[in-house]
């Protein structure tokens, strides 16, 4: 009995923090991105206007990301106690596969980066954004109970 109660108490957190997250999403994204931009604008010093526009479409894309990657958080939230192998295969893929558009666009738009603002602008970029996503994604990590942990 204790461990359901533990269970549904970890559930009912994961599923209010990815609710909240849902409901004020657009929110925010939008004080993410600014506070982010101004993050960005202290560690990059580009030199010229070309990379905000370029910096811009790639916030642009990676929010959608990020509304794909809390969409998977409340698929698991609400579905952590039943999942079969099935399921959690297909969540790992998921997951996995996540992350990879996510170093795949930060690629992409290294190249673009580059063009626009130099090679030392673009590496700059990648290494902030490596940086940031990294700090979130253990973020997320602390605050979800591992696949198993509750069985």
């Amino acid at each position: 009995m204790k461990k359901i109660l533990i269970i549904a108490a970890l559930l009912i957190s994961t599923i209010g923090f990815t609710q909240s997250n849902k409901e004020d999403i657009d929110l925010i994204q939008s004080i993410y991105g600014k506070s982010k931009k101004e993050i960005v604008a202290g560690f990059i010093n580009p030199t010229n206007d070309a990379f905000w526009v370029v910096y811009d479409e790639y916030e642009t894309k990676r929010k959608e990301l990020g509304q794909k990657r809390i969409s998977l958080l409340e698929n698991y939230a609400a579905n952590y106690g039943s999942m079969d192998d099935a399921a959690t295969d297909s969540l790992i893929k998921e997951m996995t596969g996540l992350g990879l558009k996510n170093d795949k666009l930060i690629d992409t738009y290294y190249g673009k980066m580059k063009r626009a603002a130099g090679v030392k602008a673009a590496a700059q970029f990648v290494q902030i954004e490596i940086y940031l996503l990294s700090s979130v994604r253990v973020k997320i990590m602390e605050n979800i109970p591992f696949i198993g942990e509750l069985d």
